[in-house]
């Protein structure tokens, strides 16, 4: 798939409109269109990047940033203290339906471990 294919690069250059929550020079945030929680919300960077697959030591800042960023959105949305999930599913059999990297940040309920 080339970056003017995908629907992620197409939210972070506006040509798909998405609700998007959190928003700064490095990533976008925005309610999963298909929630698996009670709150499901998607972090991607706004650099096209496949998977955390195709990731190297360059990419190590917005990797962190990431993170980061899903530390924040819990803690703005106030489901930090109770916590939440954060999950990165890497290629087909890691569950990857989107080929640009994508941080899951889950909350609004109890999770099990191992996930399946």
């Amino acid at each position: 798939m080339s970056v003017q294919d995908c629907i992620f690069c197409k939210i972070v250059d506006g040509t798909i409109p998405s609700a998007k929550v959190y928003e700064d020079e490095v990533c976008v945030a925005f309610n999963d269109l298909s929630p698996q929680a009670p709150t499901h919300i998607l972090i991607i960077p706004k650099e096209h990047v496949d998977s955390l697959a195709k990731t190297e030591a360059n990419d190590k800042e917005t990797l962190g940033h990431l993170l980061i960023s899903a530390a924040e959105i819990a803690r703005g949305h106030g489901f930090a203290d109770d916590g939440y999930r954060v999950v990165i599913n890497t290629n087909n059999d890691g569950g990857q339906t989107v080929f640009h990297l994508h941080v899951h940040l889950l909350a609004g309920r109890q999770f099990v471990f191992p996930p399946g």
